[in-house]
């Protein structure tokens, strides 16, 4: 009886607070990143360069891994053009070892780092059963391994000084599954349990470091269009998602669903029957499976 009465307050006292939160203007809410060390995989390009571009803005110390040395360079120059201060390494995150020589060759060069972006993603498009072997276990490696071993690789360092922000770049797709990305899917459902489970045990021992996971819908690239495929899901800009995401650190969000309003697309899912979704409309929130030229196309040039 005990147990229920404390879980019945905690439950209160979380909603008072998120009720208190809506009154307070967003700029008291935020905390100062200045001087953090930040470290973003996938910087070369896409959505990484804009993240780091923007961290660029709070005058954070940027670190980027990827594995475009082409890219590295010119992200960094960009950077350093506006001012900024960026290191880059060449780093294959899908190699647990290499992830860990890199993170304590970074402690050794610039510093521990305090903030950890986890954006490097790959994506298949195709029927899954048509997907080749290899391209499922590069997908996992990258999607969701990669992201245990960097942070495995920092929070220690981040509990030894009790201070630290964890960031993993999910998607809407690890809310609502899709057809016709089903390995990219389960990769981002894997990363959003992987973010929330985290917290509860960083708050469960007490440690004052944050996690933040962020679920944006498709988000245009150079490498490939997304409004040609993706539905009725609306497409964001990569300075859109990296903007969100840099506000939701200072202010310590741990759940981030861009654009806002899928909040009521989720709740409708959760709310009305499965199979009014499954067999209908959520058919038609993904890829079209009809257009197997346009996924053989996209999966040729990746």
């Amino acid at each position: 009886m005990w147990n229920v009465f404390k879980f019945i307050m905690f439950g209160i006292i979380g909603i008072a607070e998120s009720i208190v939160k809506l009154f307070i203007p967003m700029k008291y809410q935020m905390k100062n990143i200045s001087g953090e060390i930040a470290l973003v995989t996938g910087g070369a390009g896409g959505l990484g360069r804009a993240l780091a571009l923007n961290l660029v803005k709070h005058n954070a110390i940027i670190v980027i891994w990827d594995i475009d040395q082409k890219g590295i360079d010119e992200t960094m120059k960009l950077i350093r053009a506006a001012g900024g201060i960026c290191y880059g390494y060449i780093c294959d995150i899908r190699n647990r070892e290499s992830i860990y020589k890199m993170a304590q060759l970074v402690r050794e060069e610039i510093g521990q780092v305090t903030i950890l972006i986890n954006n490097a993603g790959v994506v298949n498009i195709g029927i899954f059963w048509e997907t080749p072997d290899d391209l499922l276990s590069h997908l996992m490696e990258v999607n969701v391994m990669s992201q245990m071993w960097t942070v495995k690789a920092f929070l220690p360092a981040m509990m030894e000084s009790n201070k630290g922000h964890i960031v993993n770049i999910a998607s809407v797709a690890g809310l609502v599954a899709l057809p016709t990305i089903v390995d990219y899917s389960t990769s981002k459902y894997a990363i959003v349990g992987f973010s929330e489970a985290l917290q509860k045990e960083l708050n469960l021992h007490r440690y004052n470091i944050n996690t933040t996971v962020v679920c944006p819908t498709f988000i245009h690239s150079t490498g490939m269009s997304a409004d040609k495929y993706c539905g009725i899901l609306p497409t964001l800009s990569p300075q859109e998602v990296a903007e969100r995401t840099i506000t939701s650190i200072r202010c310590n969000k741990e759940f981030v669903l861009l654009p806002s309003y899928i909040h009521l697309l989720l709740l409708l899912i959760w709310v009305l029957p499965r199979n009014f979704f499954s067999k209908g409309i959520l058919l038609k929130l993904g890829i079209d499976t009809t257009e197997f030229e346009l996924i053989k196309n996209l999966r040729e040039n990746q």
